[in-house]
């Protein structure tokens, strides 16, 4: 059980080497990781998986808040088994987990698990976004 756990961890050790720059948001837009978050914009980002159920379960959500807040703040999706080592730059230790940013960049709140809509307008709400 040793062994297996050394290996996993030296795997996402070495993933984390590389540094993959775009995702596929919810409405497909490709968007460049090395601006995340976005300065000068509240950033919402969702990290999961697009298999992972309550990450399924969170997807329309997802997709109505990216288009309800365009232009006003910033919504990305991560999908980390896809792109693993930005689950180590952003800390994850479970999916799904959002993770929101002021706008200078500065974490202002997490949250693990499923997140429902009004939790999540609320949040941004609090950031002063409406």
């Amino acid at each position: 059980m040793k062994r297996r756990s050394w290996y996993i961890r030296s795997l996402m050790i070495l993933s984390c080497l590389f540094f993959a720059t775009t995702t596929i948001s919810y409405s497909e837009t490709i968007v460049d990781f090395n601006v995340l978050p976005v300065k000068g914009m509240v950033t919402m980002i969702d990290l999961g998986a697009k298999k992972c159920i309550p990450c399924k379960m969170m997807a329309p959500i997802m997709a109505k808040m990216e288009k309800q807040y365009e232009g006003k703040a910033a919504i990305v999706f991560i999908d980390v088994w896809k792109h693993n080592e930005q689950a180590g730059r952003f800390g994850i230790r479970a999916i799904p987990t959002q993770i929101f940013y002021d706008q200078t960049g500065r974490e202002v709140y997490r949250h693990i698990g499923f997140m429902g809509e009004k939790e999540i307008v609320n949040q941004l709400g609090k950031m002063g976004v409406h």
